[in-house]
C-alpha cells in the first residue's frame, strides 16, 4: 500500500510538471501576444541551415501534438465568423524527396503502388515477409469497407520488422549511423549493421547517392538542394573527427530537408499568387513544416480545397522545373478550428 501511494504521488508530481510546462510554454505566450482583434502573429525566420522556416514570438510551429494536447490548445485557434480553415499537409514528403533525388527504383515503385510504404519497405528488407505475402499468408493492405481482412496484415504479423523498417526509412534521411541505431534499438552493432544492409539491399541507389554526396562535400565543402541552394560544410574535410562526422551527416540530411523546404516554399508562393484563391476570398495564414493553414469563406471551401491541392501537388509548374519522379501526396481537411482540421 505504501508503494502504491508513492507511485500515485510520483505520478501526480509528473502531471503537475506537465501542466506547468503547458501553461508556461504555450498558454501564457499566446495570451500575452494576442492582439486587439484576438489574432496572434508570429515571426518567421528564413535564415536556417536547411531553409526550413522557424517561428518565434510565439513559436506557432511548436504547439502541442494532437496526442499530447490534453487541453486542446489548438482548438483555441478558430476562424473568423463566416470563415473556416483548410489545413493541408504533405504526406511523407522527405521520403518522396529521397526517392526522387536518388532515382531509387524500389521506392518510386512503392509510392506508385500506394498503400503502407513502411510495410512495403519491410517486404523488401526481409525475404520471409515477401514469401508470406506471395503465398497470401499475410496482406500488405486491406480495404476495411469490404469487412475484416481474410488473413492478417503485414503490420500486425510482422510488427517488429515493420517498426524497424519505418525507423530506417526516416533515419536514412538524417544520416543515422550503425552506432546510433544500435543504441536506439538496444542491439549489438553487428545486428544494427545487418538490418541497415537489408534496407540498402533493396535500395542500392540510395547508398550510391549518399557516398557520392559525401565525397562531393569533402571535395568542394558544400552540398546543394534540389533547387540549387547551397549549404557550406567546410568541416567535411577537417581534422576533427566529431566535426567531420557531423558534416557528413549534414551532407546527407541537407539535400533532403533543404529540398523539402524548396517544395513547401514554392507551394506557399503558388498559393499566395493563386488568382483562383484570391477570387474565392481565401488567404494563406501559416506554414508549419510540411503543413499550411488557409482561411476563407465557408461557401467556397470545396473549390478552394481543389485549388490548394493542385498548387501543392505541382509546386514547380510556374518556374519551369521538372516535376518529381513521385507524386506529391497532399492531405487536406477543413474545419472551424485548427484542432478539428487535423
Amino acid at each position: 500500500e505504501a508503494g502504491k501511494r508513492a507511485c500515485r504521488a510520483i505520478g501526480a508530481l509528473a502531471a503537475v510538471g506537465q501542466v506547468d510546462a503547458t501553461i508556461n510554454n504555450f498558454l501564457v505566450p499566446l495570451q500575452a501576444l494576442v492582439d486587439r482583434h484576438q489574432r496572434v502573429h508570429c515571426s518567421l525566420n528564413l535564415n536556417t541551415e536547411t531553409g526550413r522556416l522557424s517561428s518565434r514570438r510565439p513559436n506557432l510551429q511548436n504547439q502541442p501534438a494532437l496526442e499530447k494536447d490534453q487541453y486542446k490548445i489548438r482548438d483555441a485557434f478558430i476562424a473568423e465568423e463566416g470563415q473556416t480553415f483548410i489545413v493541408a499537409d504533405y504526406g511523407q514528403l522527405e521520403l518522396r524527396i529521397l526517392a526522387h533525388i536518388t532515382n531509387c527504383a524500389s521506392m518510386i515503385e512503392a509510392f506508385r503502388q500506394g498503400g503502407c510504404f513502411h510495410s512495403r519497405t519491410a517486404v523488401g528488407m526481409y525475404p520471409y515477409i515477401a514469401e508470406a505475402v506471395a503465398q497470401n499468408r499475410v496482406l500488405l493492405e486491406w480495404d476495411y469497407s469490404k469487412g475484416q481482412p481474410t488473413v492478417p496484415l503485414v503490420k500486425d504479423t510482422f510488427a517488429a520488422e515493420r517498426r524497424k523498417a519505418k525507423t530506417l526509412n526516416f533515419s536514412i534521411a538524417y544520416g543515422k549511423t550503425v552506432h546510433g541505431l544500435a543504441a536506439d534499438w538496444g542491439i549489438t552493432k553487428g545486428e544494427a549493421e545487418e538490418t541497415l544492409e537489408a534496407w540498402y539491399r533493396d535500395r542500392p541507389e540510395v547508398k550510391a547517392w549518399q557516398q557520392k554526396t559525401q565525397a562531393l562535400a569533402q571535395r568542394h565543402g558544400y552540398v546543394t538542394t534540389m533547387m540549387g541552394r547551397y549549404r557550406r560544410l567546410p568541416e567535411a574535410s577537417g581534422e576533427s573527427g566529431a566535426a567531420r562526422g557531423h558534416a557528413m551527416r549534414a551532407a546527407i540530411n541537407t539535400p533532403i530537408q533543404g529540398s523539402a523546404a524548396d517544395v513547401v516554399m514554392m507551394a506557399m508562393l503558388k498559393l499566395w499568387r493563386s488568382a483562383e484563391l484570391k477570387r474565392l476570398g481565401w488567404r494563406l495564414l501559416l506554414q508549419i513544416h510540411d503543413e499550411v493553414i488557409l482561411e476563407g469563406p465557408k461557401e467556397h471551401v470545396d473549390a478552394a480545397m481543389r485549388e490548394v491541392r493542385h498548387c501543392m501537388e505541382n509546386p514547380f509548374d510556374d518556374v519551369g522545373l521538372a516535376p518529381l519522379r513521385v507524386h506529391l501526396d497532399v492531405d487536406a481537411k477543413s474545419a472551424d478550428s485548427w484542432y478539428k482540421a487535423k
